[in-house]
């Protein structure tokens, strides 16, 4: 089974607190474990302000994972994120082998 290597990051609503910031963490961590994928890094970035206002609101708690999974639908977890209304934003990408390998996340094949 292929490997691959993803990074995910998610803006909490700046009005919502440390612990709420921590419970959505949470529940991205497990739903990746769910999925037999392994959690690389989690990066709290801390409350910062916008360049521009989204949805009335001037700041927010940036979170950035790295995880690795096998060739798993992240589809459920973006729906997830976008249902909960305390995510103002979130991007998903794959991260291609070579930047996976170097941030050593993937072994080289």
């Amino acid at each position: 089974m292929t490997t691959r290597a993803y990074e995910i990051m998610i803006i909490v609503d700046g009005d919502e607190e440390d612990a709420k910031v921590d419970e959505v963490i949470q529940s991205v961590e497990t739903w990746i474990r769910s999925q037999k994928g392994q959690i690389a890094a989690t990066d709290k970035w801390g409350k910062r302000k916008f360049a521009y206002e989204i949805d009335h609101k001037t700041e927010g708690h940036y979170v950035v994972l790295e995880m690795t999974t096998g060739q798993v639908d992240m589809e459920p977890l973006e729906r997830q994120l976008r249902l909960l209304d305390e995510v103002v934003r979130h991007k998903l990408i794959r991260l291609p082998e070579h930047e996976a390998i170097r941030r050593g996340l993937l072994e080289k094949s």
